[in-house]
Formats: structure tokens, C-alpha cells, sequence
């Protein structure tokens, strides 16, 4: 379920804003999906996991939040960010 060290820095460096940007709001967004993806595989064997999917759960809300904070500070990395996740139909 957690993401392996290679992964993890393929996608800080795909969403970095630049060369040592590991904590920006859309590195964030980009590993929480990440997360929020591999955890939504694993519902799909295990139903009954209770547990996992709390944490599931608040993943989904802090994804949300930041989400909320780059819209209404930048609007086109928003955009830019949403398009290239897929979040959004």
C-alpha cells in the first residue's frame, strides 16, 4: 500500500515547481492521489477493511483542502494539476 521510494520520487519530480520543491501543494495533491489510488485497488479484495478506510477518508479530505487552497491562490496550476491527475470529469 505505501508507495516505494523509486515511485514516490517520479512523482516529486513530475509536479515539482522546481529542482528541490518537495512540500508544494500540487506534490501533495500528486502523491495523496497516489496513495488515494493504491488504497482504492485494495478495497476492491478487501470490503470489511474498516480501518483503511478512515484513513482513506481524511487522504481524501486533505487532497480536497489543498485542492481548495491552489484554486483560490492559483488558478491555472488548479487546472493545469486537475487535467493532468484526471481528477475531475
Amino acid at each position: 500500500m505505501a508507495l516505494t521510494a523509486e515511485r514516490k520520487g517520479g512523482i516529486i519530480k513530475d509536479y515539482q515547481r522546481k529542482k528541490t520543491d518537495t512540500g508544494s501543494p500540487e506534490v501533495q495533491v500528486a502523491l495523496l492521489s497516489a496513495r488515494i489510488d493504491s488504497l482504492s485497488e485494495h478495497f476492491k479484495t478487501h470490503n470489511h477493511d474498516k480501518h483503511s478506510r478512515q484513513g482513506l477518508l481524511k487522504m481524501i479530505n486533505t487532497r480536497r483542502k489543498l485542492l481548495d487552497y491552489l484554486r483560490a491562490t492559483k488558478p491555472d496550476s488548479y487546472r493545469d494539476l486537475v487535467a493532468k491527475l484526471g481528477l475531475r470529469k
